[in-house]
């Protein structure tokens, strides 16, 4: 990637994402499938195992929005997809890119105090994240530059 475009995603939320999610419909497609009657005299019908699995599917899917934040930034502005939502911010609306000491992730900092999470740059992710930094703030600069 170059300096006049950035896209980053978050590396090690997906190595544990994923497996988890995996696992997660596994458990309860196997749960759901093998639970018919207990000691206890519980009866589980086919409406309670057919939900069983859709629950596994439910859970691993809300596992797997943790794998969708993205940052995408040009010339133009940057996008930010979180968990939810997607936004675009034009450069001349964006003050500052930071990481502030202890948080999770970096953010994007707006007029008049307010900011946006960027989730797709995590300070788990290390000398990713470090580079992503260096990066988007690079592309800023040139915006402000190209702007002057």
């Amino acid at each position: 990637m170059s300096a006049q475009r950035v896209e980053v995603r978050p590396r090690k939320v997906r190595r544990v994402a994923i497996p988890i999610a995996v696992a997660l419909v596994l458990v309860f497609a196997v749960a759901g499938l093998l639970l018919r009657n207990t000691p206890t005299g519980v009866f589980f019908s086919a409406s309670d195992q057919v939900s069983m699995v859709l629950l596994g599917v439910l859970l691993g899917a809300g596992v797997m929005l943790l794998t969708r934040p993205r940052l995408r930034a040009d010339a133009d502005g940057v996008e930010v997809r979180n968990i939810i939502g997607t936004q675009r911010y034009s450069w001349p609306l964006v003050q500052a890119v930071s990481f502030p000491d202890g948080a999770s992730w970096a953010r994007l900092e707006l007029p008049e105090d307010e900011y946006v999470p960027i989730m797709a740059i995590q300070a788990a992710d290390g000398e990713q994240a470090i580079t992503a930094m260096r990066r988007l703030r690079e592309l800023r600069r040139q915006a402000d530059s190209a702007a002057n």
